[in-house]
């Protein structure tokens, strides 16, 4: 897919291909390209060029009936703050033409997903930031969609929210829904999703497990040295002489790939995405 803005590529050349009952991440700082990417999967953004098939059916010829059998929780919270919480699934139902003999349950059975069966009578207005995310996945399964898209699900929430939304979201990938998921918390990436595509500038970087990415870029271990910065500025010369990628971390350099005897002095840790990351972006991320 390609997407321009002006002289801008929004978008460059992105191949994303995710299998069914997987839960794919798009990792990436804001203006990597991922809501660009979520908007052209949901018929909002129209790709300059490119093929996009959802379930089989061709975008954006088709983004209507693509957009009755997928769920999408937007980044930005759409509720409608007179609407009771029972109320702003129903009309979900409603649209998303749920039968209605069937509706009580779907609303029921979503709210019940969310975890918020015991709230159903408060107005929207009335929940916490994390209470409205919820809300807003249960919004989106209320018509048992085949795949679900995540934009950037917990931005602006705190830690503990956050944890209990990535339980939600494991919860929904155990049961096999197939989950497209917009981050740019490292974190969330590598512990919620199958896949992990990195974004950056448009274009896709890397892409695999993050187990696969983390084997490939950086190792198993990292050696982490401190010291001023003409003893970092040595760590850095050494080991780009033997090959060894690094990564500047404050006041300390993790040398990567670099398992065995560096002869380097230094404190061994467990690599992780974020050097990934940082190693084939160039750019620190929350």
């Amino acid at each position: 897919m390609v997407k321009t803005f002006g002289d801008r590529r929004a978008v460059d050349g992105l191949d994303l291909d995710i299998a069914p009952g997987t839960c794919v991440g798009l990792l990436g700082p804001n203006g990597a390209g991922k809501s660009t990417t979520m908007k052209m999967l949901t018929g909002q953004a129209l790709a300059d060029s490119g093929t996009i098939d959802v379930l089989g059916l061709s975008l954006p010829r088709q983004s209507k009936a693509a957009r009755t059998r997928m769920g999408v929780v937007p980044q930005d919270d759409n509720l409608d703050e007179d609407l009771t919480v029972h109320q702003a699934v129903e009309v979900f139902a409603a649209l998303y033409r749920v039968p209605r003999a069937e509706r009580a349950t779907a609303v029921d059975k979503a709210l019940g997903i969310a975890t918020l069966l015991d709230r159903r009578g408060d107005g929207v207005k009335e929940l916490s930031g994390g209470m409205r995310r919820r809300l807003l996945i249960g919004r989106a399964l209320v018509h048992s969609p085949e795949v679900l898209l995540l934009d950037e699900p917990t931005v602006g929430l705190d830690p503990q929210v956050r944890s209990e939304l990535w339980g939600l979201i494991s919860r929904l990938r155990d049961d096999g829904v197939t989950i497209l998921m917009s981050t740019h918390y490292i974190e969330e990436a590598e512990r919620l999703c199958d896949r992990v595509t990195i974004m950056s500038h448009g274009k896709a970087v890397a892409e695999g497990s993050p187990r696969e990415l983390i084997d490939e870029h950086a190792g198993a271990e990292a050696l982490e040295v401190y010291g001023s910065p003409a003893r970092l500025a040595e760590v850095e010369a050494h080991a780009r002489d033997r090959g060894w990628a690094t990564r500047r971390t404050g006041t300390s350099i993790s040398v990567l790939h670099a398992n065995g005897d560096t002869g380097l002095a230094g404190e061994r840790r467990i690599t992780n995405l974020e050097d990934v990351f940082v190693l084939l972006t160039g750019e620190e991320i929350a």
